[in-house]
């Protein structure tokens, strides 16, 4: 009989934890690395995690420990599911603790700050693997809804085939049905790119502006995320795909969106501070709309739904006169 896989998670927020639940409920050993004791006693204890998940039951084969080398070892897959802009620093940690030849995932949907680096661009850099050793889980998938087990599909990406089908295998429950691809830009951009446009319709819907300019900013919104990823090399259908659509319309339409329900606080006048201050978890665009603006700055890309919320977000630009500019823009055939 052979031995279950193994799968360390470096990350216990909500999507990390419950993204451990569907590895546990493939028949995975999960253990989930945790830098609090109290939240690492919880699980093991009460088999919850009382912070992200209250009330949510987790498979008795899923563990949690503080220690980032007893949670390597071994593991034939590490997932990092930590905020983007944290990534960095703390995967330069627990590099010289992995597993020889991990497979490393991400669940990250974020671009670097600086570097303008997509999250797997990141993990190769400070790692030092190829990309066949680098893999992206993303799509719909709010994690609540996953961890009450109701239906849901994802992507999962690698440049290698065969580590995409290995991925897909190990995380496919009755309630979660991952798809493979190998285009690896597109579905990172498709990621990031959605929680900017989250914040762009969160902040419309707490302005009250309305179905047709969701409708338009969600559109709109998936031609900027297309124009980038086009002149990044990403195959275009892709974002008519579960990485770019699918995820697009749940971030922009769920009041579990941390991005959408970010936006909106803004929308309705909240200042930035205010809303980091009721904000528990990372709204990955806050940040990352400006990486998202570098990179299409690098890339000669107009991106203006982006370039509005880094205005308002970063710049303090009042909402309503980010509005008056973004309508006021020349007039332009719909396909460019």
């Amino acid at each position: 009989m052979s031995k279950p896989v193994k799968a360390a998670v470096f990350g216990t927020g909500s999507w990390g934890t419950a993204f451990g639940m569907v590895l546990a409920d493939a028949g995975c050993e999960v253990t989930l690395c945790a830098r609090r004791s109290a939240l690492v006693e919880a699980v093991n204890s009460t088999r919850t995690n009382p912070d992200y998940l209250p009330g949510v039951e987790l498979p008795e084969n899923l563990r949690a420990t503080t220690d980032p080398a007893e949670a390597a070892r071994g593991a034939d897959f590490t997932i990092l599911a930590i905020p983007s802009q944290t990534l960095r620093g703390n995967l330069a940690e627990w590099t010289p603790l992995l597993a020889p030849h991990t497979i490393l995932v991400s669940l990250m949907k974020g671009v670097e700050l600086g570097s303008a680096m997509r999250m797997s661009e990141v993990v190769e850099d400070v790692a030092k693997v190829g990309p066949e050793r680098v893999a992206v889980v993303t799509g719909p998938n709010l994690a609540r809804e996953i961890a009450a087990r109701m239906p849901a599909a994802a992507v999962v990406a690698c440049t290698d085939e065969a580590v995409a089908q290995r991925l897909q295998s190990v995380c496919h429950t009755p309630y979660f049905r991952p798809y493979t691809n190998t285009d690896v830009v597109g579905c990172e951009l498709g990621g990031a790119v959605k929680n900017v446009i989250g914040l762009a319709v969160g902040i419309a819907d707490g302005m009250g502006l309305g179905d047709n300019a969701k409708g338009s900013l969600i559109t709109r919104g998936l031609a900027e995320t297309t124009r980038l990823g086009l002149a990044m090399g990403a195959d275009p259908l892709t974002f008519s795909g579960l990485a770019g659509l699918g995820d697009l319309v749940a971030t922009c339409s769920s009041p579990l969106s941390r991005n959408h329900t970010f936006g909106t606080n803004l929308g309705k006048g909240m200042t930035l501070e205010e809303t980091i201050a009721v904000t528990r978890q990372t709204a990955e665009g806050v940040k990352s709309c400006q990486s998202v603006l570098d990179l299409a700055g690098r890339h000669g890309v107009d991106m203006p739904i982006t370039e509005t919320v880094v205005g308002i977000v970063h710049e303090g630009k009042p909402p309503v006169v980010a509005l008056k500019e973004l309508m006021s823009r020349s007039a332009k055939p719909e396909r460019r």
